[in-house]
């Protein structure tokens, strides 16, 4: 849709964002604060016939009537003068590969929450390459361009970062962007002024405490997300998670909520659980997935609701539903070369840890046992720890606390903290074996037929981070 659009700096960065804005059949206003500027010079740059006006010196109210959009240069701050200007006129403040990738023709989605987000991503981009779409991806395992595969190193990469991708997304042809947006992301401003048409709220649980300090503090993080959305844009919230609602209490998009156990705008019913899949009514049409567990409910759940919000047929979504595979190390199982079944699994909160031992136990037959290997990260929010091991002892036969990433701190000591959680009673249940991978190989030697091992915490990594250093480990090269 055409509209005006102001681009600031007349530089050849601002010429250049103006021709593709023209290109594109919006109408631009070209404004450079320096008054001293021969505006028939910066004119002289364009096409006769092309709709641009060049505006110098102060920017005022009133020569921004009907302008919808700006448009900034590399190298211009964002506290400069004129952008509180169009910060008081509600006008959206753009880099010049946003509106590259908004004329392409790109949608970009993203999903906060605590737990869910790597999952829920990377089966919308899975889906909408089923439905033949050039997608991209922003996630905790890895980035992609198309098919192109590029390391990840973080949930949500810094700020350069993610423009480089998306203009390489924009460059390769793809039409849809889908990312996770961590709160340590939204906090530090990386996706700040990225235009999104959508947003997905999973959940929220203990987590991060040791970078937001209080739950509520991390809740505002999430939140702050859904305030800056666009009114083009929609809001996708779980309702059954007592704080979606809160996610939607200042946003100008559409709102929409999901959930499988009230009533809400797209709802799923879990019909049958097996170890291999589930059965699914999903808006109302059964649907046999390749996914394990209430969680992954929810899930394909939100999958579903924003491939029908951004446009795809019903019937459309819920066959690639039906086609979709899980992601690696979420609730990934394998059978041991012993013949013991084991789940490997990213669970590394409270949360995630209760939800993915209560599917197994759900799931395992009435004589056997389900053994859990966990440990916690180090240099990371240490409340979570006790809460962990105590989640883990309210689900298991046998637990094995052990180490999982204790970077700079000692991972006795961290198993130390997790043991405070280990309530009595429980005692006997627990032991410490601080080598992850004998740890592993324990709990396969104490597992009998039909038993369930879940190996929790560090699901698709393939190192143990010690000082500094990564070495390699891998939990899936251990129970093989």
């Amino acid at each position: 849709m055409s509209q005006k659009i102001l681009v600031a700096g007349s530089g050849k960065s601002g010429i250049a964002a103006s021709k593709m804005a023209l290109d594109t059949e919006h109408e631009v206003i070209l404004y450079d604060s320096n008054e001293a500027l021969d505006a028939e010079a910066v004119r002289g740059q364009f096409k006769e016939e092309e709709a641009i006006e060049v505006l110098l010196g102060e920017l005022k109210k009133e020569s921004l009537k009907d302008v919808g959009l700006c448009v900034i240069s590399p190298g211009i701050p964002l506290d400069a003068p004129f952008v509180e200007v169009l910060k008081a006129c509600e006008i959206p403040v753009w880099s010049e590969i946003q509106l590259a990738y908004h004329d392409a023709k790109g949608k970009r989605a993203a999903i906060t929450g605590t737990n869910g987000k790597t999952t829920t991503a990377t089966l919308l981009y899975e889906l909408v390459r089923l439905a033949g779409e050039k997608a991209g991806l922003l996630s905790t395992v890895c980035n992609y361009i198309g098919e192109e595969k590029i390391p990840a190193t973080h949930t949500t990469p810094d700020a350069l970062s993610i423009q480089e991708l998306l203009r390489r997304m924009v460059d390769a042809g793809c039409r849809y962007c889908f990312m996770e947006a961590s709160s340590h992301a939204i906090h530090q401003k990386r996706i700040a002024g990225l235009d999104f048409d959508g947003a997905i709220f999973s959940n929220i649980t203990h987590d991060h405490l040791d970078y937001h300090k209080t739950f509520k503090a991390y809740i505002e993080a999430k939140k702050a997300f859904f305030d800056r959305l666009p009114a083009h844009a929609f809001a996708l919230t779980n309702a059954d998670d007592k704080n979606g609602l809160v996610m939607l209490q200042n946003t100008r998009a559409h709102r929409y909520t999901y959930s499988c156990r009230t009533m809400a705008d797209f709802t799923a019913k879990v019909l049958e659980k097996h170890l291999d899949g589930t059965l699914l009514r999903l808006d109302g049409e059964e649907v046999w997935t390749k996914f394990t567990g209430d969680f992954n409910a929810y899930n394909l759940l939100a999958v579903y609701a924003a491939a029908r919000l951004l446009g795809f047929p019903k019937e459309n979504v819920l066959e690639y539903v039906s086609l979709l595979v899980p992601v690696s190390g979420r609730f990934e199982t394998l059978i041991s070369t012993e013949g013991v079944m084991a789940v490997v699994d990213y669970a590394h909160t409270p949360d995630a840890v209760e939800n993915v031992l209560s599917t197994i136990c759900g799931l395992k037959g009435r004589d056997n046992q389900v053994i859990t290997v966990v440990g916690a990260g180090g240099d990371r929010d240490k409340t979570k720890r006790p809460e962990m091991a105590d989640a883990a002892c309210r689900y298991s036969d046998h637990v094995i606390l052990t180490s999982d990433n204790p970077r700079s701190e000692d991972p006795e000591q961290i198993i130390r903290d997790m043991l405070t959680g280990v309530k009595e009673g429980f005692q006997y249940r627990v032991e410490a074996i601080t080598d992850r991978k004998e740890a592993i190989r324990k709990a396969i030697g104490m597992a009998s037929k039909g038993d369930i091992i879940l190996v929790a915490g560090k699901g698709h990594e393939n190192y143990q981070e010690v000082k500094g250093v990564k070495h390699h480990f891998d939990d899936k090269e251990v129970i093989r």
